[in-house]
């Protein structure tokens, strides 16, 4: 079939069918995520590619609600084989407690040849009795520890210390383009381009028409090759991966999908020199009052691939200039307005800051390179290393065979085949990890800029001291709870406070009054907000100046109920909704 027959076919097999027969060639270009249960049926005939198939199959079987089989045809020669093999794995795994087992097969039969004996089982060139005892290794104390000195302790242990990997996930989800920014850029964006839609009483989005310019985009071949075909309607679609998984009759749609690229490719074609120009904001919370000059940064290695690449807002007045988070441009106001504009720095003096930006970054990305390059070569290395010092001295031996008048010239060219492949992958490995640290920027390029003054709404205006206030007492109430706080209020992240406690971590967002007034979150915070859901907390501070009274209220976002004011992207929390469903301590 091709890509546009395979997507049709995914789509009924999704919406109408039950059960899908396909070859491999089904998995290129079509997402099966849906899917229940998916079961590998693996005929054996291409023994040259097994252990590579089973480390796949096994990877497949992790995935969650996701069930994967390995059918072997065992009535064959070489199905009573793999059988054996697959038995003797799973022995293997149980002894390590690790189920990389299933990724290095070829490593952990010492001394075994599975090719050639596949091979041997197929031609009937020995005795299948023979083979199977030749798979018989008894898995004791000495080969678990061969395994654990060539493989390294990573491979074969059975318990893993997660504190970085969920440091790291955290980060990444409080840094990354959530869902919710997504939908709200699609939503403005798909009705500029003359789209309409319409929010489900489900919260699902029904896309009922799509712009005939979005269709003549996503008509291109390249652009159809790369990501699909647009459907005339999605009737129920989201952005939300989680809740994509729960429902496998909705479209999921972000990144990579047909039609947000389309849209992205027409704004970007319709709007990317204007954006260039510049254009009027207004900062409801009178912060700003300059410009913000937006460029993105890239990180290239040795090897030519992207590293990284990250968005830098620069915000300069008349103090001079510093970094900002680009999501500060939810927080703001689109105004139409003309005025004459004296900008004190030029574009190339703003760009030379922000090459400053970009080698901070590369910092960053070169250190946690540098961390994984050691764990290469702590157990890449030394396990090919390894493994050619083992065929060194096998091929000795048998060539001290040889000398005797054996008939061992077969298994000698094996050896020796063996050995140039992990030499030839020792080479390329140690190739690879200098590449991958070796690490070049390239010139920022300049996206646009925008010209922000203070808001003309003196109700949204934010008193300083009253704020700093705000934050010592929420700071001080978290080091009371045994919590570790840390103010991240000057990152725009969406909330004030990182603070961590024994199995929990809590983002709070900090809301002062001198009395006892309304508090307003910016898009952002009520977008995080959303996100976080039990994780995220909104303290508001009353009475700061005179007898501050905390509040307390968890998930606000589905605990409180909010005014949408579009004027000012802010959403307000009446003083009688925050103290009634706070908790005051």
């Amino acid at each position: 079939m091709s890509l546009e027959e395979r997507i049709k076919a995914e789509k009924t097999f999704r919406d109408e069918s039950q059960i899908m027969v396909a070859t491999e060639a089904a998995g290129e270009g079509i997402n099966l995520q849906f899917c229940h249960i998916m079961i590998n049926y693996d005929i054996p005939w291409n023994p040259n590619r097994l252990e590579q198939r089973m480390g796949r199959i096994h990877r497949y079987g992790q995935q969650k609600d996701v069930y994967m089989f390995n059918l072997v045809a065992e009535d064959t020669r070489e199905g009573e084989v793999l059988s054996k093999i697959l038995d003797k794995l799973e022995e293997i795994r149980n002894a390590l407690g690790s189920d990389k087992v299933f990724d290095v097969i070829g490593d952990v039969f010492y001394g075994k040849n599975l090719y050639q004996l596949i091979l041997e089982a197929v031609a009937n060139a020995r005795n299948l009795d023979e083979i199977i005892k030749d798979l018989d290794i008894r898995i004791d104390e000495e080969y678990i520890k061969r395994i654990k000195e060539s493989l390294g302790e990573s491979l074969a242990t059975r318990y893993i210390d997660y504190t970085r990997i969920k440091e790291m996930a955290e980060k990444a989800k409080e840094y990354r383009l959530i869902p919710e920014y997504v939908e709200e850029f699609f939503k403005k964006a798909f009705e500029k381009a003359g789209g309409r839609f319409k929010v489900r009483r489900d919260g699902f989005l029904a896309i009922e028409s799509i712009p005939y310019e979005l269709k003549k985009i996503a008509e291109d071949f390249n652009f159809k090759n790369k990501y699909g075909i647009i459907s005339k309607s999605y009737p129920k679609a989201t952005f939300d991966k989680e809740i994509a998984f729960k429902n496998p009759d909705a479209e999921f749609i972000s990144f990579g999908h047909p039609l947000l690229e389309a849209l992205i490719e027409w704004i970007n074609k319709a709007y990317l020199e204007s954006l260039k120009l510049g254009a009027v904001f207004e900062d409801p919370s009178g912060r700003y009052d300059g410009v913000i000059w937006f460029f993105e940064g890239e990180v290239k290695d040795g090897k030519g691939d992207v590293a990284g690449k990250s968005i830098m807002a620069i915000y300069q007045d008349d103090n001079g200039m510093k970094e900002v988070n680009p999501a500060i441009l939810w927080d703001l106001v689109p105004k139409k307005q003309n005025e004459n504009i004296t900008i004190k720095f030029t574009k190339e003096q703003v760009q030379a800051y922000a090459i400053g930006l970009v080698e901070e970054y590369k910092k960053k990305i070169l250190e946690e390179r540098e961390r994984q390059a050691e764990i290469k070569k702590k157990y890449g290395i030394k396990s090919l290393e390894y493994f050619i010092g083992e065929l060194d001295q096998e091929i000795l031996e048998l060539q001290e065979r040889k000398d005797k008048g054996e008939n061992v010239d077969i298994a000698i060219r094996t050896k020796e085949e063996q050995k140039r492949k992990y030499e030839e992958a020792l080479k390329n490995l140690k190739k690879e990890i200098e590449q991958e640290i070796n690490l070049t920027i390239s010139m920022p390029q300049f996206l646009g800029a925008i010209l922000v003054r203070p808001s003309s709404s003196p109700e949204m205006v934010g008193d300083e001291e009253i704020e700093r206030i705000g934050m010592e007492i929420a700071m001080r109430y978290e080091k009371e709870q045994g919590r570790e706080p840390e103010d991240v209020s000057r990152e725009n992240l969406g909330f004030d406070i990182r603070s961590k406690g024994k199995g929990e971590i809590r983002y709070i967002e900090v809301k002062a009054r001198k009395d006892e007034g309304p508090v307003a979150l910016t898009s952002n915070e009520y977008f995080k907000a959303k996100r976080f859901k039990e994780q995220y907390w909104l303290y508001v501070v009353a009475n700061a100046t005179s007898s501050p009274k905390l509040y307390l209220i968890n998930n606000p976002a589905e605990n409180l109920k909010f005014e949408e004011k579009i004027e000012v992207v802010r959403f307000i929390v009446s003083p009688q909704e925050w103290k009634n469903k706070g908790e005051k301590v």
